[in-house]
């Protein structure tokens, strides 16, 4: 190369990335432990490079420079000089050219090889060998863009928690088998916005659309050695950039704009806990050869090694001011320039993990608390990790909402038939007031769902007693084994009548039950279509027709259940008292009551009937919080057999219109006398509201 033709001066540390002013670009990266660092431009086909600059500043451990005449469109890469040290956590090999941790967009699709090893793969050593060959040939470049134009106001929906009922979808599954979505639309953020997208939501009563990991993410290396891929997105290389496959900055911002319009936020599943470089034996790519000792949780006694909290190979170090800097930056940058509503956070308790363990004072709550951005978008946290301790459901500080697994796990053990669970199924629909009811936080602090990408979709939660994973490729090892699931009889598809109406009261009732319930619901996309991944309840690697959504069920007199998803938001919206953010008391000191929890013969429960071993049907009387309104009484048998009750009498209601049968959820709009007997039939979830 040529000497440089490029003046440099010495710009600044902030921002970090690269920065256009309208005259030139501004480079700034972290590395408190490089001896060096280069940055390198490649021209436009990103085949050869051009130019190698060493930036001439270091403040703080911010190496920076300002290039005249470098804009827009430019390509670049870092060679980042330091130690091979992996027994001493150094890894610096600057043969292998670095993705600056801030770009906005990089040049191509990114195919992992050898080359990006930092060590030699045939070396017995592995990884304290060293590979001096060059990786610029099959690493994709950073691109400077444009970014003075990104940012703007938007009129966001900005649904309260309590009217928020969620649908949990995958960018590329969700459209990519739909036929009413122009087929060049299918699979990417456009396709999310497409009239029939958006008006099949709005007909579902979707108010937040929740969508897996859609930064830049790549495929691991023992994925591609099985010929499988990965589909979900969990194994994120740049927190800054869109997964390139389902399209650029602008047209996600344009689906959330046209989303945004429908009155439906938009919530970013977020990966923060691991990278893509995985172990100490992955890839060096980015954050492990700038500095691979400050970016990740090294172990204290072997720093050739990762604290592996996530069970990805490595940890995020967020106790690095610079690092945790990173994360805040990111999250700015999704809701300032696309309007994003919310994030979850994937395997959060490794966010907030200091010396000591999980610290719900942690610097990471502390740092979106004080942000006047982020602390008024909607965080959710899935609430476990891997590591020591990791399982903090109800332990995260005011103002976040968590994924409630308990009440995953009570309703499924519910339904498929488990008795003695009705105190536990009763402490579910109220709130979870023993999970949540503490620290200020309010039953919206409870995402409820029976289904999620994780696990089994909910036709397959009642067709298979156990997971086939065996397209995963694993020995069907892979996946929980814990499902609670149930499969009426027969492993899987089938054409008996009986088996499949039984199956159809399972999903009803599940629906049910996860509307009714106090909290924040949370719908699995495909769901309401019947979809099945095959009995794979580990879809992670499966980017094809088993990861796909199936909407081929829409419709179906067997899988109808999108009008009756519907029937479930509008009882929740009609109903203050399904969905008010307020803790129950039950019966009070002047006899009123919020909530009465009632035998079948309609009298008030005593200890011996919440410890009736085998006992599967609930009921309960919830009081109206508005004034006008209606009492509503809530029936749920999950036994396999119809059960007598009688409707309840209560001061001033004489008569009940049943709202919802969803063992026949056709015969609705019956009245009855207060203390008619009735009966529930099998597998079903009633409720009535009362008349004065």
């Amino acid at each position: 190369m040529s000497r440089s033709r490029i003046r440099v001066s010495s710009g600044t540390p902030s921002p970090q990335g690269a920065a256009w002013d309208g005259r030139g670009a501004n480079f700034a990266l972290f590395s408190a432990h490089a001896e060096r660092v280069e940055l390198c431009l490649f021209d436009a086909q990103g085949e050869h490079e051009i130019e190698r600059i060493a930036l001439p500043e270091r403040t703080g451990g911010v190496w920076h420079g300002c290039l005249d005449d470098v804009g827009p469109g430019q390509l670049y890469g870092y060679r980042v000089h330091g130690p091979y040290a992996p027994e001493r956590g150094f890894r610096f090999n600057p043969n292998k050219l670095l993705l600056d941790p801030y770009a906005r967009k990089i040049s191509q699709a990114f195919v992992l090889d050898e080359l990006h090893f930092g060590y030699r793969l045939d070396s017995a050593d592995a990884d304290l060998s060293f590979d001096a060959r060059d990786s610029a040939a099959s690493m994709p470049k950073a691109v400077v863009v444009d970014e003075r134009v990104t940012s703007a106001e938007r009129q966001c929906p900005a649904i309260a928690w309590a009217d928020t009922i969620i649908y949990e979808a995958h960018v590329k599954g969700v459209t990519r088998l739909r036929e009413d979505v122009p087929p060049h639309w299918r699979g990417t953020f456009r396709g999310l916005s497409s009239p029939a997208v958006i008006e099949h939501l709005k007909r579902l009563g979707v108010t937040t659309l929740e969508l897996l990991p859609v930064h830049a993410f790549i495929d691991e290396w023992q994925l591609l050695r099985r010929g499988l891929r990965n589909y979900w997105g969990y194994n994120t290389l740049l927190f800054f950039a869109p997964h390139q496959p389902y399209g650029t900055l602008a047209s996600l911002r344009e689906a959330v704009d046209r989303l945004h319009d429908a009155g439906i936020e938009v919530v970013l599943d977020v990966v923060f806990n691991h990278s893509a470089e995985s172990d100490h034996l992955g890839p060096t790519l980015s954050f492990r050869g700038i500095d691979n000792a400050s970016y990740y949780r090294l172990k204290p006694d072997q720093p050739r090694f990762y604290e592996n909290f996530t069970g990805c190979g490595n940890t995020l170090n967020l106790a690095n001011p610079q690092v945790l800097g990173m994360v805040r930056d990111s999250l700015r940058y999704w809701v300032d320039t696309c309007g994003i509503d919310g994030f979850r956070f994937d395997l959060a308790p490794t966010l907030a993990r200091t010396a000591a363990g999980f610290d719900r004072n942690a610097p990471f709550f502390a740092a979106l608390a004080e942000d006047p951005i982020l602390s008024r978008v909607k965080l959710i946290a899935e609430p476990w990790d891997l590591g020591p301790g990791g399982y903090r459901t109800g332990d995260f500080p005011a103002g976040w909402s968590e994924w409630n697994d308990r009440f995953r796990s009570a309703m499924r053990r519910f339904w498929s038939g488990e008795g003695g669970l009705i105190g536990e199924v009763a402490r579910r629909m109220s709130g979870s007031a023993d999970l949540f009811q503490q620290r200020g936080r309010l039953p919206s602090a409870s995402i409820n769902y029976v289904t999620v990408h994780d696990g089994f979709t909910l036709a397959d939660l009642v067709s298979y007693a156990r997971k086939h994973n065996e397209e995963n490729r694993e020995g069907n090892g892979d996946g929980s084994d814990l499902n609670d699931s149930a499969n009426c009889g027969v492993e899987g598809p089938t054409d008996d009548p009986a088996v499949r109406e039984t199956r159809g009261r399972l999903r009803r009732a599940l629906l049910s039950s996860l509307m009714l319930a106090k909290g924040v619901p949370l719908l699995l996309a495909g769901d309401e279509a019947g979809n099945s991944q095959r009995g794979n309840n580990n879809a992670y690697c499966q980017d094809n027709e088993i990861g796909w959504v199936d909407w081929s069920g829409l419709g179906t007199e067997e899988t109808a259940l999108a009008s009756f998803i519907d029937s479930l938001v509008e009882l929740r919206r009609n109903f203050p008292q399904l969905r008010a953010d307020s803790w129950l008391e039950g019966r009070r000191a002047d006899r009123s009551y919020d909530i009465l929890w009632l035998t079948p013969d309609a009298t008030e429960m005593t200890q011996a009937d919440w410890t009736a071993p085998d006992s599967r049907f609930l009921c309960y009387l919830l009081s109206p919080v508005e004034n006008p309104g209606s009492p509503l009484y809530v029936a749920i048998n999950a036994a396999p057999a119809p059960i007598d009750f009688k409707l309840p009498a209560p001061p001033k209601y004489n008569r009940w219109t049943e709202l919802l049968n969803s063992a026949s959820p056709a015969e609705l709009r019956r009245e009855f006398a207060s203390g008619a007997a009735l009966q529930a039939l099998a597998h079903s979830v009633l409720v009535f509201a009362g008349k004065s």
